[in-house]
């Protein structure tokens, strides 16, 4: 009968440290160690990079002045262009050397490409050639009358 009783479940009681040596848990160093700053009150984790007080390897590093990580250098340089800019160009075939004679792409000595997007209206005939195109722009072009051609 005994041997069946289920035993209450209680909760398990929080470690208090630091009341005496008849707590049963440190007495003189209560868990902490001996000397030093995480025995101590107060103590709190330092600042991620510190190294206590000695010059931290962030700053011990060169800084290597005129360095450019060239991975993050743009390889190429992309123009947008909307369907509205070339709406008052009065250009009836628009290719990549039309634009630049316009002016509207700059003198980049790397490679540079260019996108027209659907933004604005388009009313005149217009052919396309060899300039990367939205979906929806090339609908509105087509739907004008022009032509695009890869």
């Amino acid at each position: 009968m005994l041997n069946n009783l289920i035993s209450p479940k209680t909760k398990k009681k929080s470690k208090i440290i630091g009341r005496g040596y008849g707590s049963g848990v440190g007495g003189h160093t209560v868990g902490k160690g001996q000397k030093g700053q995480k025995s101590r009150s107060g103590y709190s984790k330092p600042r991620p990079g510190f190294e206590g007080g000695q010059m931290p390897l962030s700053r011990r590093l060169p800084k290597l002045r005129g360095f450019k990580r060239g991975y993050f250098k743009s390889k190429s340089h992309n123009t947008v262009l909307n369907l509205s800019d070339l709406e008052g160009l009065g250009l009836t075939r628009v290719s990549f050397e039309s634009l630049k004679e316009k002016g509207l792409l700059g003198g980049f000595s790397k490679k540079q490409e260019v996108k027209i997007l659907s933004g604005g209206k388009i009313s005149r005939k217009v052919e396309i050639v060899g300039i990367k195109i939205s979906k929806k722009a090339q609908e509105k072009v087509e739907k004008a009358g022009g032509k695009v051609t890869a």
